[in-house]
């Protein structure tokens, strides 16, 4: 069952966007991104997509861009990751019992993966969602991811809506929603510190 393909190109526009990225940025990964954590993880949390000079250029979810900042210092607060920050995919740093993954595996121009792209790759999350344990926690950062996670599962889209903090059981795991960790979110408090802490207290909850 296949989770992420590194030479996957069934997107044309994010492949040639890619390459136009690799051209003007030769160090940067430019690839599709691999997931991240503990493959046998019973906490799985979903992003929208790489971020340029974040994901696409380290190689690894939320690394190297504000997005990141917040998240990985919430993962070590609660245990599920080894020091409060990521650097490089060589930094050492482990995630426990947690694995993050996206629901578009490739950058796209302008953060914004269009819906035949986020179909395409939701095969790959589909195949991932299947391989949790049984009463996993997936927690989705934002609308899109939330979708993606309901589409894979084959549910209706009006059976679950996305909102802050809203819980979902989806059946063999649980869905907690989150608004997404980006710069423009905690910048106008649409997602505060107390908020996103609270989401991270709330998995170690269900999980414990």
């Amino acid at each position: 069952m296949t989770i992420f393909d590194r030479n996957c190109r069934a997107c044309p526009r994010l492949a040639g966007f890619l390459d136009e990225v690799n051209e003007r940025y030769p160090d940067y990964y430019c690839r599709p991104v691999p997931p991240f954590g503990a493959p046998d993880a019973r906490f799985l949390i979903v992003g929208l997509a790489p971020g340029m000079h974040g994901a696409n250029r380290s190689g690894r979810p939320f690394t190297g861009d504000h997005a990141g900042i917040l998240l990985y210092q919430m993962l070590h607060k609660y245990g599920f990751g080894s020091r409060d920050r990521s650097e490089s995919v060589d930094d050492g740093l482990e995630l426990i019992d947690c694995r993050i993954t996206n629901a578009v595996k490739c950058l796209p121009p302008d953060n914004k993966p269009v819906g035949a792209e986020i179909n395409t790759c939701n095969t790959f999350l589909a195949n991932e969602l299947k391989l949790l344990p049984e009463d996993s926690v997936v927690v989705a950062l934002g609308g899109i991811a939330h979708r993606a996670i309901v589409k894979a599962m084959g549910l209706r889209q009006a059976d679950y809506k996305f909102g802050h903090a809203a819980l979902h059981d989806l059946g063999s795991f649980r869905v907690l929603d989150s608004y997404h960790c980006s710069r423009y979110n905690t910048n106008t408090r649409r997602l505060t510190e107390e908020m996103f802490d609270a989401i991270f207290a709330q998995v170690r909850n269900l999980l414990d």
